[in-house]
């Protein structure tokens, strides 16, 4: 298991600004939990804890870093927390939904929720099932299985100003969605993934 001190040093290429030592306990405490159900439960197929602070922190608080003002974001296709969990603990203010349909996913979320004493909500279902007049200003999701799919069932979830916060390979996830305008993407240090920021064409 690594330190407070090793979590640190490896988060350090992906932050803009160092975290609060609160912040890099929880991630500690986080880490943990993982660990312990990652033994039993498959949430991650990443099972070296450095790689778990590189790929599944790093790249998510790197996202958080560079998202725009916002108030609600959903993360859709939570699985164990990512980037959803790193970006409330950078924004515990934040009203954050993680969406996780896979049950055995869904009992760690809201253990790590439990856990971190964060205020995130669960929704333990398809996110099409989410009530028709809920939106978001932000929604993410990194390694979702079929991101296009996934991208057209955010669509009615976003207003005019919301915006998709996507982890991804080089190049923009889809090329047939074209109600989404995509920014340049932004390369994420020591990953083999960018982060996709895109909007609705009607903004």
């Amino acid at each position: 298991m690594l330190t407070v001190s090793q979590i640190e040093n490896l988060l350090t290429p992906y932050l803009t600004a160092p975290l609060s030592q609160q912040d890099y306990e929880q991630l500690y405490t986080y880490l943990e939990l993982l660990l312990k159900w990652n033994a039993r439960t498959n949430l991650t197929a990443i099972r070296d804890p450095e790689e778990i602070v590189r790929r599944h922190f790093g790249e998510s608080l790197f996202t958080a870093q560079h998202l725009p003002k916002f108030n609600t974001l959903l993360d859709f296709g939570s699985g164990a927390g990512f980037p959803g969990i790193p970006i409330q603990l950078l924004y515990p203010e934040a009203h954050i939904t993680l969406a996780e349909s896979q049950g055995k996913k869904a009992s760690f979320l809201r253990e790590a929720v439990r856990t971190l004493g964060l205020h995130s909500a669960v929704w333990a279902k398809r996110v099409e099932d989410l009530p028709v007049s809920q939106q978001f200003d932000i929604v993410s999701m990194r390694a979702v299985d079929n991101m296009e799919s996934a991208l057209a069932a955010s669509i009615p979830l976003l207003t005019s100003k919301s915006v998709l916060a996507v982890l991804s390979g080089t190049g923009t996830p889809t090329g047939t969605l074209s109600q989404i305008h995509w920014d340049i993407p932004i390369p994420i240090p020591d990953s083999s993934l960018h982060l996709l920021m895109g909007r609705t064409m009607s903004t």
